[in-house]
């Protein structure tokens, strides 16, 4: 078994809406090269919050296949469901420095208000409407305040996509931590979960390229190490659209994991021989190398 070093913790944190696809097979495949190449600790998280869009059983089927590929967590995985008391926490952390307020907007509001900004050639990020009180409206959803002016500008450097600029305050807004529906928004509980998890590197899909900077500002307000990150390419279907379940995602073929493997590797571009098809040792001990080759930190 590889020597694994705590002082780099990764994840793959997966949804369970349904059973893995390719798409999320990349996501899972690089973090989990990343973490071998610096031997490091590789970790599985459940991202089961969002309870409407959760099918039982996923997690589980979701595990499963991972190990058939080969990828076995180094410490238990975890369930947010099961983290709900930690991001109840947060919250009232924010709320005591005065950083969060309750919103009434309904989303056909913040909709019009959007239309409205666009015609004007304006921002499209939330209005702040509710900044200043509810006027009158029941409160739905809490939202953290970004800052504005040159606070507002957030910059990372990316391990795949390189340097990132993102001004909160016109681009994104004062966004949710928790939803109307009750629900915990994915900001605030992959941000508490990094951080409790002392996550030190984050591999996943650029698809969550926009929401790093969120991240890093709500890292700040909340007084916790924000990681390093990598954003590797998204799997596309013929359509142009990210793969994923609502674009007909199908689920992998358990029985034949080096065909899956070989091929998320060539899509991080990763080069590899034939021989990296003929067994699950041979295309990790290839992929790790080609992986560290790759992406030099």
């Amino acid at each position: 078994m590889t020597e694994v070093h705590d002082f780099y913790r990764g994840r793959f944190a997966p949804s369970p809406t349904g059973p893995l696809h390719f798409g999320s097979l990349v996501s899972a495949l690089a973090s989990w090269l990343d973490a071998r190449a610096n031997r490091g600790v590789w970790l599985i998280r459940i991202e089961d919050i969002d309870a409407p869009r959760t099918v039982p059983g996923a997690a589980e089927d979701i595990i499963d296949t991972l190990a058939r590929f080969g990828m076995v967590a180094d410490e238990p995985p975890v369930w947010q469901s099961l983290r709900m008391p930690l991001y109840q926490q947060a919250l009232e952390r924010l709320q005591a420095a005065g950083l969060v307020y309750p919103c009434g907007c309904t989303r056909k509001e913040i909709a019009d208000s959007l239309v409205r900004a666009h015609a004007r050639h304006t921002t499209l990020a939330y209005p702040g409407t509710c900044r200043n009180g509810l006027n009158g409206k029941p409160a739905r959803a809490w939202r953290l305040r970004v800052p504005d002016g040159d606070a507002a500008v957030i910059t990372f450097d990316d391990g795949w996509q390189g340097p990132q600029t993102q001004n909160l305050a016109t681009e994104v807004g004062d966004f949710v931590l928790r939803r109307a529906d009750d629900q915990w928004a994915y900001q605030l509980a992959v941000v508490v979960d990094d951080a409790d998890q002392g996550i030190t590197h984050i591999v996943r899909g650029a698809d969550l390229l926009d929401s790093t900077a969120r991240q890093i500002y709500l890292q700040q307000c909340l007084g916790v190490p924000t990681p390093a990150y990598l954003h590797v390419p998204v799997v596309t279907n013929a359509d142009g659209e990210k793969l994923s379940k609502q674009t007909g995602a199908l689920a992998l073929n358990a029985a034949e994991p080096l065909v899956a493997l070989n091929d998320a590797a060539r899509h991080l571009g990763l080069r590899l021989t034939g021989a990296a098809a003929t067994s699950l040792d041979v295309f990790y001990s290839e992929a790790v190398a080609a992986w560290a080759e790759r992406v030099k930190r």
